[in-house]
């Protein structure tokens, strides 16, 4: 059995999306500086490889996705196969409690963990993250408040929080 992959165009840069025995593993920015070390870490933790090749879970991915971009969904209905270290999985299931519209700088993060001393652990495990947009990594901040960090480029994290925050959506008279 190998990861079905796909490349997906969105408005806020390329994907690439892949499953595994019907769950999505991937769905991270196809450029990003990390692209080998994360693909190693899936195909090893796997043990298989990569096939671009479509499925019913991409489909389903890219749909989502789409009606996420156009206003049209706040979370995703997906079976996830998360692939990393025990600590990593902590790390990214908390990630998906923080709502939707809605930041935690990385010390809030490591706190709701129960280790604020593991706030660069919690970074890096949020770098690492996998399955981006979804597990929603672009929603922590910096304790200052400011944007740092992501896989997608900054430009794309502040345009990610800007749609969650639905700051074009509103009617101007």
């Amino acid at each position: 059995m190998r990861i079905n992959i796909q490349y997906h165009k969105t408005p806020y840069g390329e994907l690439i999306l892949g499953s595994f025995k019907d769950q999505l593993c991937l769905c991270d920015w196809r450029y990003r500086k990390m692209r080998d070390r994360i693909d190693q870490r899936i195909t090893k933790g796997l043990n298989t490889s990569f096939a671009e090749q479509d499925d019913d879970i991409l489909r389903a991915a890219r749909e989502q996705l789409d009606q996420y971009f156009n206003h049209g969904r706040k979370a995703f209905d997906l079976p996830i196969l998360m692939t990393g270290t025990e600590f990593q999985k902590q790390v990214w299931n908390e990630l998906l409690n923080v709502p939707y519209g809605q930041t935690v700088t990385y010390l809030q993060l490591s706190r709701n963990l129960g280790n604020e001393q593991a706030i660069r652990a919690v970074a890096a495990a949020n770098g690492a993250n996998a399955i981006s947009i979804m597990i929603p990594c672009h929603r922590i901040i910096g304790s200052d408040g400011k944007l740092i960090g992501y896989a997608g480029g900054l430009k794309a994290k502040q345009k990610l929080l800007e749609l969650e925050n639905n700051l074009f959506s509103q009617v101007h008279p």
